[in-house]
């Protein structure tokens, strides 16, 4: 089961297309958006995934909620 970050079982879990560019200064940074939500079964395994936008990439990153997430994006914020 997972969990969030004050040990409360978690309900469901964010979605998140992560965007790697270059910053500039010669290091790589990465972009976190969320794109969706996953929740899982009611009536057994498996997760119903609802999502807003779809990666470029094709790549979809699930993570549960932390205590930033209540109020806001991730964008920007490293993982």
């Amino acid at each position: 089961m997972t969990t969030t970050s004050n040990n409360q079982p978690a309900n469901h879990l964010f979605a998140y297309t992560v965007e790697e560019y270059d910053a500039g200064n010669g290091k790589n940074a990465k972009t976190w958006t969320r794109i969706g939500v996953a929740f899982p079964h009611q009536n057994g395994p498996g997760f119903s995934v609802q999502l807003r936008a779809l990666p470029l990439d094709g790549r979809i990153v699930l993570l549960p909620p932390d205590g930033d997430d209540a109020n806001r994006n991730r964008e920007a914020k490293p993982r």
